[in-house]
């Protein structure tokens, strides 16, 4: 298979000029495009409604040219929309398009390159989300995107994306209609219970987490964690939506990823070794403006209160999220190592890396 990856930035949530440019222009074929990441300006809440519209503008703009409704655009493409640029982090979406050939499957000469592959699961109840029936379901939807993506060895996994469903009101009435009770009635906290269940699910399908996961664990046992996991929840959506990216040998994409696990929101050396895994030099304005093509990260205020001993204040501000502060710090720092704010950080890193930390991802053309 050939995968290419494209970056292009947006002026807003409902911009598509970039991306209907580079398919007039040929530069991107619709018919190949297997998933569309976006970083939206949106406060990445529960209200955040630019991912939502971000998602139904390209439907709305790839369906004249796959002939298909809006809606089975959605339902052909995985679109993952992670709401908030604070700071110095700039709106844009990353495109990747993979085509299969005939000599799919057998081994590139070449080494391994970058590999894509997708799956859902099954729409959940209220009651299942941010619950063991999610963890179970995402890890089934995880090895088939491995499949997909022509991946046996989880070593060569380095970052699993997944949009995830929240709790509103109306669906917690629902559980509630049917005798059942959800896992919280906070809706914001809600989006917490979601990531942390689709990471754990990331963790059991790659043999991170041995032996089994139970209810009980899902924000609460934070040693077990995923170090290739970003997960991102959303009212758009009642399904997991999963996108497996790694390295393989069956893939003849001009492209590799690599990865490292920060372990606090000012972990430089994390990045730096990102970027090096992928032949990057940290502030290297000639190679990396050649060859990077994004960086992926999530980021959360440290649980504890505290950054290396000394305190934060990010979990006691009223007025701005402690997510919205996270993506801030973690995408200044991303941004001047890799002399671009145009990276896609992702806030709430439930289970996605260490407490304070997460998974950071970075892909490179060769």
């Amino acid at each position: 298979m050939s995968v290419d990856v494209v970056r292009i930035p947006t002026k807003g949530p409902g911009d598509v000029s970039g991306l209907v440019q580079l398919i007039e222009a040929g530069r991107i074929d619709p018919a190949s495009i297997l998933a569309i990441l976006g970083k939206t300006e949106g406060n990445g809440g529960v209200n955040d409604f630019t991912r939502e519209y971000a998602v139904s503008a390209l439907s709305v703009a790839l369906a004249p040219y796959l002939a298909l409704t809006p809606q089975g655009v959605e339902e052909r493409i995985a679109f993952v929309m992670s709401g908030g640029t604070e700071g110095v982090l700039s709106p844009h979406i990353t495109v990747f398009t993979r085509k299969i050939s005939d000599g799919d499957g057998v081994q590139s000469a070449a080494g391994k390159r970058l590999s894509i592959g997708i799956a859902q699961t099954r729409d959940f109840l209220p009651e299942e989300i941010g619950r063991i029936a999610q963890v179970r379901e995402t890890a089934k939807a995880v090895r088939a995107a491995m499949a997909d993506a022509g991946i046996d060895d989880p070593s060569d996994v380095h970052y699993v994306q997944i949009k995830c469903p929240l709790l509103m009101s109306d669906r917690i009435e629902d559980a509630h209609g049917r005798g059942q009770k959800v896992v919280t009635y906070s809706a914001y906290g809600s989006m917490g219970y979601s990531r942390g269940a689709s990471a754990l699910g990331i963790a059991a399908a790659l043999g991170e987490v041995k032996g089994e996961i139970s209810d009980d664990y899902i924000l609460k046992k934070y040693d077990l964690f995923s170090s290739v996991a970003s997960t991102s929840s959303g009212i758009e959506l009642m399904h997991n939506v999963v996108i497996v990216m790694g390295n393989s040998s069956s893939a003849t994409s001009s492209f590799v990823i690599g990865h490292a696990v920060m372990r606090d929101a000012i972990d430089c050396a994390a990045v730096t070794e990102a970027l090096l895994s992928v032949g990057l030099e940290p502030q290297s304005t000639s190679t990396i403006s050649d060859r990077l093509v994004n960086v992926f990260a999530k980021a959360e205020a440290s649980p504890d209160g505290t950054v290396r001993g000394w305190r934060h204040t990010m979990l006691e501000d009223t007025d701005i999220s402690a997510t919205r502060h996270a993506r801030a710090a973690v995408g200044g720092l991303i941004a001047g190592l890799a002399g671009t704010g145009a990276v896609y950080v992702s806030g709430g890193a439930e289970h996605q890396g260490p407490p304070g930390g997460g998974p950071v991802a970075v892909i490179a053309r060769i």
